[in-house]
């Protein structure tokens, strides 16, 4: 009987080290990210996706802005980053460690606006968008917006400016833009991530400028594209460097990407704004993932740099019905030789 017992106890203390050693097994791992609100949508559908393959590895992202995406990742109180907008050789250096860029995809930032009786689709030049949001131009049958826009009935109504309120890599790719078509904007605003506006109303995200937008008549901003379709909002065409007016979709905002897929720099900080070509949207820019060179978890560092390659080949199919445009395969093939950087132990 006693010897019974004791074989008992002992299948038992087995069978429960095997109970104990099972979740640690099978244990999930989280990995934090945040950053741009520009490429939310996306990334939403990829973590998802990847999480169905790998149920072990779960992807939590914070849409808050690209500047916040920096600092976090500067603080590593996140082990990604995400941004619009290039770090600058200053924040790199800030940075405790070297930190690497991947385009992660494609996006087209569009001039929103709230004008319930206009049914045409508006016409902006770049110097028109930078003299409204400088506070230049404050109505909307300005001479200006109506030259570009002959035939269509437009009101004397103000117009309300509406722009990020946060750290944002989508006013990066705007301000870039303006910055190239507008020696005013270059010289009083500049580039960046955050600037000093010289008119309007601020929202936070692409959500909180869509949102302010929609819901007041005579306002004008600029979101991702993906936002604005959306929300339902009615956005513009641009002028491009080449003298059209081009309307963003997947292929003008792809288009955008040739000429840079061909002279990409190493490091894959570029900009693609107001590029030269035909049918090219002009507002059109990269959006990045950030991550260590050399970071401290290299279990985590393994497993993010897998879901990158996944991110950049089988990922990329997602990107069409989300609104982005797919990278280029010579951008993809050239980062996953840079992959090969990261040291994952």
């Amino acid at each position: 009987m006693l010897k019974s017992l004791r074989g008992l106890m002992g299948g038992l203390t087995i069978a429960g080290a095997a109970l104990l050693a099972a979740p640690a097994s099978a244990q999930s791992v989280q990995i934090d990210g945040a950053g741009a609100t520009f490429p939310y949508p996306l990334y939403s559908k990829w973590f998802s996706e990847y999480n169905a393959l790998h149920p072990d590895v779960r992807i939590n992202y914070q849409s808050i802005g690209s500047g916040g995406g920096i600092r976090q990742l500067t603080n590593q109180t996140v082990f990604f980053g995400a941004t619009d907008g290039p770090m600058t050789n200053e924040q790199l250096q800030a940075a405790p460690g070297r930190i690497l860029h991947f385009p992660a995809v494609l996006g087209g930032v569009v001039p929103i606006y709230n004008l319930a009786d206009v049914d045409a689709e508006l016409k902006f030049t770049g110097p028109v968008l930078a003299d409204i949001f400088l506070g230049k131009i404050t109505k909307w049958n300005d001479p200006a917006i109506a030259k570009d826009n002959p035939g269509v009935a437009l009101p004397a109504s103000e117009i309300t400016v509406v722009h990020r309120a946060d750290g944002s890599g989508t006013s990066y790719i705007f301000c870039d833009y303006l910055a190239k078509v507008s020696p005013d904007w270059k010289s009083k605003v500049g580039v960046a991530t955050a600037v000093n506006w010289p008119a309007g109303v601020g929202g936070k995200g692409n959500e909180g400028v869509a949102g302010l937008v929609k819901q007041t008549p005579g306002a004008i901003g600029y979101v991702e594209l993906i936002y604005a379709l959306q929300n339902k909002i009615a956005y513009g065409s641009v002028k491009s460097f080449d003298g059209e007016f081009v309307r963003a979709s997947l292929e003008t905002v792809a288009a955008a990407a040739g000429a840079a897929a061909r002279q990409m720099p190493p490091d894959f900080r570029v900009s693609i704004t107001n590029a030269p070509g035909k049918n090219v949207y002009p507002i059109s820019s990269f959006t990045w993932i950030l991550l260590y060179e050399s970071p401290r978890d290299k279990s985590r560092s393994r497993l993010m740099v897998d879901f990158m390659k996944w991110a950049l080949s089988d990922g990329q199919k997602f990107a069409g019905d989300l609104g982005y445009a797919p990278l280029p395969k010579d951008v993809v093939d050239l980062e996953m030789v840079a992959l090969k950087k990261i040291k994952a132990g």
